[in-house]
């Protein structure tokens, strides 16, 4: 599989390789107000590409933000842990077949084991 891999990304590179050498002459980019561009059409295309990238990107930014708010608001949400005597929740971690007791801080707001609720459908 990784002999395939490294196949593939040789075949790619000498795929944009060739597509650079043999678009290697000058070409005007025109803008508004007579404003023009000289550079190498690999180069354009290139820097389309990027340009479109960093589009998308940065179009994902707000949802991105917003699954976020919504994970954090999740958290608050959860019931508070059940306590001992000591103020701490009590966390059992197998330990290759024996089990070793971990105490969390009392300030989180949920187990670790517990699920996050789900939103009602609409």
């Amino acid at each position: 599989m990784r002999t395939l891999n490294w196949l593939w990304r040789g075949l790619l590179f000498f795929v944009l390789f060739a597509f650079a050498l043999n678009n290697q002459h000058t070409v005007d980019l025109k803008w508004f107000l007579g404003y023009q561009w000289q550079a190498p059409m690999v180069f354009i295309v290139l820097a389309a590409f990027a340009l479109g990238c960093a589009t998308g990107v940065l179009a994902m930014v707000p949802s991105w933000w917003r699954q976020r708010r919504e994970a954090r608001h999740r958290l608050l949400l959860r019931p508070s842990p059940a306590q001992n005597e000591a103020g701490t929740a009590p966390v059992v971690i197998p330990n290759n077949g024996a089990a070793s007791e971990l105490t969390l801080p009392p300030e989180l707001p949920f187990p670790p084991d517990m699920p996050a609720p789900r939103k009602p459908a609409k």
